[in-house]
């Protein structure tokens, strides 16, 4: 029976969009540095390291497994919330959401009946996403996501906050977990959503947690609230939870730091860590989107540094394209985005499905997104 669930939140698109486009973004400007040392860095492109796109996996602007899970992430909130209005399942999509991360499990070159598990009913996985054939491209993807989604494949139970399947912290979780920001109209939804998310994957509080704190972030960030704000609100929930001390304190690490002015990409990594664990993720990239002049500005300064380069910057472009929007994202950094037009549709088409109007009444749409 078809229905119709009430969400009178008005998402800005221009701002939705800068988030996704300027994670994308932040990614791609990571790409090429995100194994080098800062003295790397320096040595290839400079003192100021570097300052647009360099060539990553054939290309410049080339995006990672980041954006590629974002991507799934984002879809699997509309079909979650079509899914959800039509009645077919419970409220919380973290089933919807482990279907998404089979799928791209799916692109990394696992046929599918070995890579869908229980939902591999169909020969092929069915939506427009994954027909995509340029998202199937192995971009350095994490140990752990790979891992966790093959035992999934393979009959395993789903990860979820009680039956943590692993002990990672790595940040596979939080860098594809902006997207749980549409989830509700309230941001401590987003924040179980994104952290039940992060918990498919990543067992440790510290990768989950990270993943709901940014989640929260978005929204508030989409809603008008400024990032100190948000910081303030995202704190109050975090302490909350058990086992969140090691995430509150990279928090509040990263705010100390911003308010002793632009740190040097030494100091990010002494006071802050290299980001390749969620927490330190988090606060590299909440940091350089504190002390930052312009959204360009604060992406180099989190790419640049010796650590997870594309992570910083993804996790660093969520944030401020939500407060800046698209236009504040460099021309020539779009034109060369790979993937733009697929990031743009998924991203207009969410906007589509978390509206007062009725997606069902598009042609084709679902097809396009299956509820399940």
């Amino acid at each position: 029976m078809d229905g119709d669930l009430p969400y009178e939140r008005e998402i800005p698109a221009d701002r939705w969009l800068g988030s996704l486009l300027a994670g994308a973004v932040g990614d791609a400007l990571g790409a090429p540095v995100e194994f080098l040392s800062i003295e790397e860095i320096r040595g290839r492109f400079g003192e100021a390291g570097a300052t647009g796109y360099e060539e990553a996996y054939g290309g410049r602007g080339r995006i990672t497994d980041d954006t590629q899970m974002t991507l799934f992430t984002v879809e699997a909130m509309i079909r979650a919330h079509l899914g959800r209005r039509l009645m077919f399942f419970e409220q919380q999509p973290a089933s919807v959401i482990q279907h998404a991360y089979q799928r791209w499990y799916h692109t990394q070159g696992t046929p599918w009946h070995q890579a869908g598990g229980s939902y591999a009913m169909e020969a092929e996985p069915d939506g427009w996403l994954i027909r995509e054939r340029g998202l199937y491209e192995r971009r350095a993807p994490g140990a752990t996501v790979l891992t966790a989604l093959k035992g999934f494949a393979a009959g395993a139970d789903r990860g979820t906050l009680s039956h943590r399947i692993n002990d990672s912290k790595g940040c596979g979780a939080v860098m594809r977990a902006a997207p749980c920001a549409l989830w509700s109209e309230d941001p401590l939804d987003a924040f179980v959503v994104a952290a039940q998310s992060g918990a498919l994957t990543h067992g440790h509080p510290s990768g989950y947690l990270a993943a709901g704190v940014l989640a929260f972030l978005v929204h508030r960030l989409l809603d008008g609230v400024s990032l100190p704000a948000a910081l303030t609100e995202v704190r109050g929930e975090l302490v909350t939870w058990d086992d969140s001390a090691e995430t509150l304190k990279s928090l509040d690490d990263a705010v100390d730091l911003a308010e002793r002015g632009r740190p040097t990409p030494e100091l990010l990594a002494k006071e802050l860590g290299g980001g390749w664990v969620g927490e330190e993720a988090l606060a590299i990239g909440v940091c350089a989107a504190l002390v930052s002049d312009t959204l360009a500005d604060g992406l180099l300064l989190a790419v640049n540094h010796s650590g997870d380069s594309d992570s910083t910057g993804s996790i660093c472009g969520n944030l401020l394209g939500a407060v800046h929007g698209t236009a504040a994202i460099p021309a020539d950094w779009l034109a060369e985005l790979e993937l733009r037009d697929v990031i743009e549709r998924l991203g207009r088409d969410a906007l589509v499905e978390f509206s007062a109007v009725n997606s069902l009444e598009q042609a084709g749409w679902r097809e396009r997104y299956p509820a399940w």
